[in-house]
């Protein structure tokens, strides 16, 4: 432990970088605690920092919300559940299409709550219907660079938050009211969260929060799956493969610590879903973009393997299955060139402490090339079979 701490004090990891503050009620053996716990203290941010950091939110915020209303109201298909929900809570627990509560959307209703809140605090209109949007573009931009900081530093943190804003992709995804943009957020925070539990010594209490940060990346990724169903799954190979690899704790520990993640996934998942089964189809609207008004239908069928093999009966725009597996690549294409800078400035920091953030980063790059790869597949075998359909 004093190793460890001693080979990041060069970086400016030193426990004597907490200091004391006279107000708070803080004792002796709570900070002595936390010292033990912890496998490294992070460093204070400087002046200069502080001042990068400010200017990055604030670019964000410009791209992300000077002439927001441009598209008016997006994807008015969202737009309507978002004003139905503003007016009726039915309409809102179930992301129904109409206030009536006929028929809902074709995804879980998670982006849907968002704009409908939006909508019954400052009325309908375009700008109420994307303010969440914009905001969860500063938001994520924010979370990529304070995980990225906490392992390459904060100069590479702002450089990737640059490059992943800057990207045309992310200032139109956040730009529109398309479920993408919570979807993309909440990968993101689960990211974060998954590292902050590998920063933990094999101690005690360094254990309790392993855990606990452990539940709250399998919530996160639970809440993904309310946004746009299996697409959030995409990230668990990487996640389980990071934590069990990397996790100081013994087998036993680690597995524990991966079951507690996943029942807070199935909990903040499961609840919604399991009131599409147990409340009756009368007493609830029909569900959007399935065939037999079945959720778990759609989920393994349209919003599923229908995405794969490109079947989308039930679609209301076909085609659209591939956003969030590009954007992941959006990702880590600016933590790389993130850390190519660090590998200039900063090649004597450590590479333990950065083992876990390379082993995901690899593990997820591995993974988008996966789906895409499988994506085009389809395509490349959809057009000469449907050649051959139109010639016969």
């Amino acid at each position: 432990m004093n190793a460890s701490l001693a080979s990041n004090s060069s970086y400016g990891f030193s426990p004597h970088s907490l200091t004391f503050n006279p107000l708070q009620s803080t004792s002796v053996d709570t900070v002595a605690e936390e010292h033990t716990s912890r496998a490294y203290i992070l460093p204070r941010r400087t002046r200069g920092d502080w001042v990068a950091l400010g200017a990055m939110l604030l670019v964000a915020c410009a791209i992300f919300f000077i002439n927001l209303t441009v598209s008016g109201y997006a994807n008015e298909f969202y737009s309507a559940a978002a004003q139905a929900g503003s007016v009726s809570w039915k309409a809102f627990l179930w992301g129904s299409l109409d206030s009536g509560n006929v028929i809902t959307v074709d995804k879980p209703p998670a982006a849907i709550w968002l704009m409908a809140l939006s909508v019954r605090i400052f009325g309908l209109s375009s700008f109420a219907i994307l303010l969440p949007e914009a905001l969860m573009g500063v938001a994520t931009t924010y979370l990529l660079y304070a995980t990225v900081r906490r392992y390459w530093g904060n100069w590479v943190g702002i450089v990737t938050g640059f490059i992943f804003m800057l990207t045309p992709v992310a200032a139109l995804m956040f730009r529109f009211n398309n479920p993408d943009a919570l979807l993309v957020l909440l990968m993101t925070g689960a990211t974060h969260a998954l590292l902050r539990s590998l920063e933990y010594a094999n101690h005690p209490s360094g254990n309790r929060k392993r855990t606990w940060w452990m539940v709250l990346a399998g919530a996160l990724i639970g809440f993904g799956f309310l946004a746009k169903q299996l697409q959030v799954l995409l990230v668990l190979p990487g996640f389980a493969l990071a934590f069990l690899l990397a996790s100081p704790t013994g087998i036993v520990r680690r597995i524990l610590d991966s079951l507690a993640a996943i029942a807070s996934m199935i909990v903040t998942a499961g609840w919604w879903v399991l009131l599409t089964v147990i409340v009756p189809a009368s007493d609830r609207p029909y569900i959007g973009g399935s065939q037999r008004n079945s959720f778990l239908e759609l989920t393994f069928g349209y919003n599923g393997f229908g995405r794969l093999t490109g079947s989308e009966e039930g679609s209301v725009l076909p085609g659209r299955g591939r956003e969030v597996a590009a954007c992941r690549l959006l990702v880590l294409r600016a933590v790389a060139s993130g850390v190519r800078l660090d590998s200039i400035v900063c090649s004597a920091e450590s590479l333990e402490r950065r083992f876990p953030g390379w082993l995901l980063w690899l593990s997820q790059a591995l993974s988008s090339a996966c789906w895409l790869s499988a994506g085009l597949s389809v395509l490349m075998c959809a057009g000469p079979a449907s050649l051959l359909s139109e010639v016969g």
